[in-house]
């Protein structure tokens, strides 16, 4: 009896998983039997406008260096203050914004080892749709160097040259699809998956930009500054099920 035990339990289990490979069997046979998708074509389609971009940055900046940390700490935040006080008379929300940038400290070490004086920067950020205001504020500041000069679109205007410019390309990528179902001697199609991508392309090559921020003008003269302009993108792409 004790012998015959063992291979009961062998034969229960061994029904056990014949049931269990029998449940799964037809789920598997089905799965790779399934033909793939017939007649999908896949296609993108682009949109772009050239636009004037109406957001200026300008960044400010000094150095200063000397034998005593608190001391440098001190002069920077002197021409900090006056530059702050200058381009604080300009600001107006929406149209001129105000900011301090990257403020730092660093030791200088001797060649042997061991700090020998301290050399510190800070910047100043004034950005906004005003350039005319801006640029007169690149002749007031004294305190401050230009060191940046960039241009960019604002949000508002990046949105609606977004939206506008994402409807035309969907309306491009409807239009091939359809072109593809008649050409391909079918009436209709199903969208299977989109996506929907796209960017900015400047204008005006940064080269060009540091340039002209190099150009510091002198006391109460404007920043000479001109907009560039840049290319806002869209493309969609996706793959459609040819029909009838």
């Amino acid at each position: 009896m004790l012998t015959i035990q063992p291979v009961a339990f062998l034969r229960r289990s061994a029904l056990v998983l014949s049931f269990a490979a029998a449940a799964w069997l037809p789920a598997a046979v089905q799965a790779q039997t399934t033909p793939p998708p017939q007649n999908v074509v896949s296609l993108s389609a682009s949109a772009a406008r050239e636009v004037a971009m109406d957001w200026l940055t300008v960044t400010f900046s000094t150095t200063r260096e000397g034998a005593d940390a608190g001391a440098v700490q001190a002069q920077l935040r002197q021409a900090l203050d006056v530059a702050l006080a200058e381009a604080r008379k300009a600001a107006r929300p929406g149209e001129v914004l105000v900011r301090t940038g990257a403020f730092a400290l660093h030791p200088r070490y001797a060649p042997r080892g061991g700090i020998t004086g301290w050399q510190g920067s800070a910047e100043l950020v004034v950005e906004g749709r005003d350039t005319a205001a801006i640029a007169q504020l690149g002749g007031r500041i004294q305190t401050l160097t230009i060191g940046r000069v960039q241009w960019s679109l604002s949000r508002e205007t990046r949105e609606r040259v977004e939206a506008e410019v994402q409807a035309q390309a969907v309306a491009g990528f409807r239009e091939r699809a359809d072109a593809l179902a008649r050409a391909f001697g079918f009436t209709a199609y199903t969208l299977r998956e989109v996506s929907v991508g796209g960017g900015e392309a400047p204008g005006l090559p940064p080269q060009l930009m540091r340039a002209q921020a190099m150009r510091a003008p002198g006391a109460d003269e404007a920043l000479p500054v001109e907009a560039g302009r840049t290319l806002v993108s869209v493309t969609v792409s996706g793959s459609v099920q040819l029909g009838r």
